[in-house]
């Protein structure tokens, strides 16, 4: 059932890939699917795009084991919109064209802003993709039986394949079809949870608690993050990151105006609320039915497939082979949409931003440009393999909470301030945020998570998991302090251009 399931969808896909290739035929088509998508429509993409592999899978797989706690991550990724529908969507569509570097460098100079923000975005969406192919391999290992690499590689084969061959039209209605599927497939087993309680949530919590190893404490906070650094910068993470993710940015020069994207980001929210209470209750329901259930729990009492899989195997539990198959297909439907817009997102940031800067002296034209994009798009598909295979035994949500840490420290602060603040600098944005990419990936790389867990040394030196609370810092102090002493003939004119009229009215002053 699962692989009859899987393969109605892959066909689904590939027709829409098909159809819009024949489409693709300049670049706003390639990056912007045209500039035609209506609000509704990209609303529904734009929750397709965010709820990944990261919501279903991880936050389910978060709060299976650690309870309330696996919240903050539902929580953080939702309270960010507002700051996207308040601060950014208005401004970056009208100053943007295809990335969110055309807005940033919109009053500064071109080639160091736009090498910056390709930087972290490019970062960014390595993180992401890393979390998006974990997911994606374990299920198809689970569900296959075939070997975790090889799960990998068809993730990565089939989302090259959508890009390079679709562009963002393609990788729009994908995702249009994998929001409408997961909030159907997700709706099916909460309900299908909550109907053998009677819908009556204190039975339902009860059960729960009984169950669980931590009991009662699964209630509470202290389950996942146990010191208020690290929730203080995890919650900044995911409030400030959702406004610096590139490939959600990107989405807003899919429609027509600014008042459309206002509208995607409303109609967004909406659809993500509801997700996000659905995964609650799925979460809960897994500890209800799989813990102490041998179907499955390894002999050693851990989950087969790890927590990441807690919802497909509740997908089962409640509903059969039929419902397995269905959640697995839309599991699988779920990655590839994300993955898909994080290439095509990375892809834009290699040949629309970079390689004009330092292959090409001059304007690229619109066939090379795509050619160059569907190379960074294979280039992208085979390093997002192999950190998959690198990266397996880590939780998807945890790494996307890396991917938010580092574009709230680069992208977030260099966007925000050249849109509001007049006195902003080209080298107070540069130093700034290139110190504050460098801080987030060095204390990643000197937490835990890889000084510890992969590089094996015996203690971190770093010794918090998230880095956002310290290197949002250092981006918005530093940009600060080098554009306020920047008196260069260029910071003058970057100052006046600020106050220019029309500027002011694309931003909304």
């Amino acid at each position: 059932m699962a692989i009859f399931m899987f393969f109605i969808f892959i066909s689904l896909t590939l027709i829409v890939t098909f159809w819009a290739a024949r489409r693709t035929s300049n670049l706003k088509t390639f990056y912007a699917a045209g500039g035609n998508i209506t609000g509704l429509q990209n609303g529904l993409a734009i929750s397709g795009d965010f709820m990944s592999a990261a919501s279903f899978l991880g936050i389910s797989g978060l709060v299976f084991s650690a309870g309330f706690d696996g919240l903050i991550y539902s929580i953080g990724f939702l309270v960010g919109w507002p700051i996207v529908l308040l601060l950014i969507a208005d401004p970056l569509r009208n100053l943007g064209k295809y990335t969110f570097a055309d807005c940033v460098s919109f009053r500064l100079k071109q080639k160091p802003i736009r090498i910056l923000s390709s930087c972290g975005a490019l970062t960014t969406i390595i993180f992401y993709l890393i979390a998006q192919m974990v997911g994606a391999g374990k299920l198809i290992e689970m569900l296959f039986r075939i070997p975790y690499n090889f799960s990998v590689i068809i993730v990565g084969s089939m989302m090259v394949l959508y890009v390079t061959f679709g562009g963002m039209l393609a990788t729009t209605w994908v995702q249009i079809i994998k929001a409408i599927l997961l909030l159907l497939g997700a709706s099916i087993i909460a309900f299908l949870v909550l109907f053998n309680f009677h819908f009556d949530l204190t039975a339902f919590f009860n059960q729960a608690i009984q169950l669980h190893p931590k009991k009662i404490a699964i209630m509470g906070p202290g389950g996942l993050i146990t010191d208020p650094i690290s929730a203080i910068s995890l919650g900044l993470a995911l409030l400030f990151g959702t406004a610096g993710l590139p490939h959600i940015l990107m989405r807003f020069f899919t429609v027509k105006n600014a008042k459309d994207a206002r509208k995607s980001v409303i109609y967004a929210t909406s659809f993500m609320a509801y997700f996000y209470i659905l995964t609650f209750i799925i979460g809960f329901g897994a500890i209800i039915f799989l813990t102490n259930n041998p179907t499955y729990m390894t002999e050693d009492g851990k989950l087969i497939g790890d927590i990441n899989m807690a919802a497909v195997h509740l997908s089962h539990a409640v509903g059969g082979n039929m419902l397995l198959g269905f959640i697995s297909a839309v599991a699988f439907a779920t990655i590839l949409a994300v993955v898909s817009g994080l290439t095509l997102a990375g892809a834009s940031a290699i040949s629309h931003d970079l390689f004009p800067l330092f292959v090409s002296k001059k304007t690229l034209d619109e066939k090379k440009e795509m050619r160059v994009s569907k190379i960074a798009s294979l280039i992208l598909g085979l390093l997002a393999i192999l950190l998959g295979i690198l990266f397996q035994n880590q939780n998807v949500a945890f790494m996307v909470g890396l991917a938010f840490a580092i574009a709230a420290s680069t992208n977030f602060p260099v966007l925000l301030l050249s849109i509001y603040w007049k006195n902003l600098t080209s080298r107070g944005a540069v130093i700034g945020g290139g110190l504050g990419l460098i801080t987030a990936i060095m204390l990643v790389i000197f937490s835990s998570t890889v000084w510890v867990d992969m590089l094996h040394f015996p203690e971190p030196f770093f010794p918090y998991k998230y880095p956002a609370l310290f290197s949002m810092t250092v981006t918005f102090f530093m940009t600060y302090i080098f554009s306020i002493t920047d008196s260069s003939s260029q910071a003058e004119n970057e100052r006046k251009k600020f106050q220019d009229q029309k500027i002011q009215s694309l931003i909304g002053i």
